[in-house]
């Protein structure tokens, strides 16, 4: 079942049947021959406010096969519109919830994404922590054409593909390509990368169990001002789009 939130339709899963869901997707020999490869979505309040601008990125998330709640903000925005969704799928703890269930079965993952030498110390640390897992291939995210790096992921056909673009990036390259790829399935995750490789310090437990995680990433990082002001723009809306369906 589907909830709408400003315009944008998310799952209302929990996380077991959230990767339940994925690795049901992720079997290509349940695909009809010459299907897309389908993608996952997890968009937060500022993914949806973007989607409010910028009619490509609502298309391309509108046709994911799963739509998640990565954000807080989309809890409380879903409950305010008295449509309540089951809890928050994190992006970052979905795909490592998702990780460990490929490592325990051999399967394989493409790195995509980041600065350069980031995706290879990302899968570095993912070797050290997960034994079983296949790392098929990585490719950073300062690429000019497509092309050359779709061939290079065709070449190792992953099982799984993170793609670590950033909004809206991730998400346009993911349909634009889905039907080019040969990818069991793909995840637009965002900074994910920099937080695997260590690069980048995710919030401590305490922090993300508070709910407070955007706000330690904004202690972190000042610059991310701006974009943190889609937060209360987002939640006005919901607010507004609440008293309109009254």
């Amino acid at each position: 079942m589907k909830t709408d939130v400003l315009d944008v339709k998310f799952d209302g899963l929990t996380m077991h049947e959230a990767l339940e869901r994925a690795e049901a997707l992720m079997d290509r020999s349940e695909r009809e021959e010459g299907a897309p490869a389908p993608y996952i979505v997890t968009p937060n309040p500022e993914i949806v406010w973007l989607c409010r601008k910028n009619p490509d990125l609502a298309r391309a998330v509108s046709a994911a096969a799963l739509t998640l709640p990565d954000g807080i903000g989309i809890i409380y925005g879903a409950k305010i519109l008295k449509t309540p969704l089951p809890e928050r799928v994190a992006g970052f703890d979905f795909a490592m919830g998702l990780l460990a269930r490929l490592a325990a079965r051999g399967k394989s993952v493409f790195l995509l994404g980041a600065k350069p030498g980031v995706a290879e110390m990302a899968a570095e640390k993912l070797l050290s922590t997960h034994p079983g897992l296949v790392i098929a291939g990585t490719q950073d995210g300062y690429f000019q054409e497509d092309e050359p790096v779709l061939e290079k992921i065709n070449v190792a056909a992953p099982d799984l593909l993170l793609v670590c673009l950033g909004a809206p990036k991730q998400e346009l390259f993911m349909e634009k390509n889905a039907a080019r790829l040969n990818v069991g399935l793909m995840i637009g995750l965002g900074g994910s990368l920099d937080v695997l490789s260590g690069t980048v310090q995710r919030a401590p437990e305490g922090w993300r169990r508070a709910n407070l995680e955007w706000l330690y990433r904004l202690l972190k990082q000042p610059s991310r001002i701006g974009r943190m002001m889609r937060l209360p723009l987002f939640l006005l809306a919901v607010l507004w789009r609440r008293i309109v369906k009254k």
